[in-house]
């Protein structure tokens, strides 16, 4: 028998009552997820071959940074230096565990936390109309202080241009608003100090007091020339910035679009997830000529939460309100663009209850996932999930926010949870991963943004926890 059959059948035996959840190793040194992405992961985040032939020998690895440093010397890889490969090993290994430090504290709940693609900037989005931009290369000092309009509810999201020019963010409400982060304006208060266009999003929208709709979620294109966005009335929109208005409207899906993302640089293929429990693939290369998903990924039993896209046009992961993250290859989406989930057969609202225990392990009889990771909670408020960055980890783990107020790290190819982290005293929906250096932000709905890197680095003494305050539940 083959070993890839040997390990298929493991894998097969330990789905016991039907999940697949990679956090059960099969044996050791082995895991089910036995596919593409685990040998590319491997690639870009294991030593150079040669390198690893002279120092393995009967040792495992990962192998020493000591170690590594003396092949490097020694010109073990003959190239003289280290690969990208290697600098990821050695990153990969020095997770953002310490602290953390405190960046800021608001009295309202904290919504989004992003990074710039350079890092040079953060964005802190929060409940009461208050998005901040941080200059982190300065010590976090505040670059822009924003005061948004015409929010309804709280900020849902917001999106940098990728030359850090401009900043959209999005309410629940058919208009975007987008600020101009360049100019030399610290306080931003809208169309007092300064002007946030508004971006109308419906072609029926006539004042800014029309809520016909609420935007979830919203993305630059690679270029910045677009927006694509996600809604509450179950549609994706794409919105040309040159042309000032909507290109593009799909009826997506039956329920809440509460996560939509370009798929790589191109700007071809959209990724949508919503509240009726599917993730879909959308190319508008051939959608003019069909007005259909080119596929959807069957899997979740509950809605989906947030999508991140690995940026290859492969591959993405979605976190769901079935209290589960799935990895995806839209290689193996279903052509069956009609499907409709059963409906459920218990009374559940994620934004106050738990979720039910006799459903904790049922699986989708269709599922399509290349895996499954278990173990955080997604209650209360659509939290987050994402690949670690491609430079510093190789796109090693996958990092989530949770209900129970902490963090959680997954290795993308066994399944372990490799790293807890516990400070806040409420949920916290983002959280974002630098993309240069082992530095992690997250942001919680007790209004802390807090910053954890790796041991050694100096970051400042965990300061005083909190009392827990209660501001809402959305």
């Amino acid at each position: 028998m083959s070993r890839s059959r040997r390990l298929l059948d493991a894998c097969e035996s330990a789905r016991g009552d039907g999940i697949l959840n990679i956090d059960q190793r099969v044996d050791e040194g082995t895991s089910c997820l036995d596919h593409e992405i685990a040998h590319l992961t491997k690639i870009r985040s294991d030593p150079h071959g040669r390198m690893q032939q002279l120092l393995l020998g009967k040792r495992k690895a990962p192998f020493s940074p000591v170690n590594m440093l003396a092949a490097r010397e020694g010109n073990y890889s003959g190239r003289g230096r280290f690969s990208s490969a290697d600098c990821c090993h050695l990153l990969s290994r020095y997770l953002p565990t310490n602290g953390p430090s405190v960046v800021d504290q608001m009295r309202s709940c904290a919504y989004v936390s992003q990074f710039s693609s350079d890092g040079s900037l953060f964005v802190a989005g929060f409940q009461e109309s208050h998005i901040r931009i941080y200059n982190v290369d300065r010590g976090w000092k505040i670059q822009k202080d924003i005061t948004a309009r015409s929010l309804r509810w709280t900020i849902t999201d917001t999106s940098l241009s990728p030359d850090q020019r401009f900043l959209v963010y999005s309410s629940m409400s058919p208009i975007v608003h987008i600020v101009d982060v360049g100019s030399g304006m610290k306080q931003s208060v809208a169309n007092v100090t300064e002007i946030h266009e508004g971006l109308e999003f419906s072609s029926l929208t006539d004042d800014y007091d029309d809520y016909s709709f609420g935007i979830f979620s919203v993305k630059f294109s690679t270029d910045g020339r677009e927006l694509v966005a996600g809604s509450s009335d179950n549609s994706i929109y794409v919105y040309d910035l040159e042309a000032r208005r909507p290109s593009l409207q799909i009826p997506a899906h039956k329920s809440d679009v509460n996560a939509v993302c370009f798929a790589d640089e191109t700007g071809h293929l959209i990724y949508s997830g919503s509240d009726d429990s599917l993730c879909k693939v959308w190319d508008r290369r051939c959608f003019g000529t069909r007005g259909l998903a080119a596929g959807v990924l069957i899997g979740h039993l509950e809605g989906i939460t947030y999508i991140d896209t690995r940026g290859d046009g492969r591959y993405l992961i979605s976190n769901g309100k079935d209290q589960a993250i799935k990895l995806w290859d839209i290689r193996k989406m279903s052509s069956n663009i009609n499907y409709s989930p059963r409906p459920r057969s218990y009374d559940w609202d994620y934004r106050w209850m738990d979720y039910p225990e006799h459903v904790r392990n049922k699986r989708n009889p269709h599922d399509l996932s290349l895996a499954t990771y278990k173990g955080h909670k997604v209650l209360r408020t659509l939290i987050r999930c994402y690949f670690s960055p491609a430079h510093s980890t190789g796109q090693k783990f996958i990092y989530t926010g949770l209900a129970d107020s902490s963090v959680y790290i997954y290795d993308v190819v066994s399944g372990a949870q490799v790293a807890k982290l516990d400070y806040h005293q409420e949920p916290v929906r983002d959280c974002n991963w630098h993309p240069y250096y082992p530095m992690l932000v997250s942001s919680g709905w007790d209004g802390i943004i807090a910053d954890w890197e790796f041991p050694g680095t100096g970051a400042s003494s965990l300061p005083v926890k909190p009392r827990a305050r209660r501001w809402g539940r959305f």
